[in-house]
């Protein structure tokens, strides 16, 4: 099983807690498609995830949580939703 990346940076804009795993400009394309935050939902109900691309292959940049879970709680379901779209 591949190790998961560990949390770059976490921080709060409007009304999202935007959770980092990989810098943007590592990126060709960066999207935040419909089907990714879809699976996110069973984690944590509205939360959204920022896709990347490069060589082809699309990877979660970041994961934006409701700023009402609070932060230590947003790092926590951000690091559950990044294993479950790539293990």
């Amino acid at each position: 099983m591949a190790r998961l990346l560990s949390v770059k940076s976490v921080e709060t804009e409007d009304e999202y807690i935007h959770v980092r795993f990989r810098d943007p400009d590592e990126f060709e394309e960066i999207r935040t498609p419909e089907w990714a935050s879809n699976a996110a939902q069973d984690v944590s109900a509205g939360s959204r995830v920022r896709m990347g691309r490069r060589d082809g292959d699309w990877v979660v940049q970041s994961v934006l949580i409701k700023k009402s879970v609070g932060t230590s709680k947003a790092r926590e379901q951000s690091e559950r939703i990044l294993e479950k779209l790539e293990t």
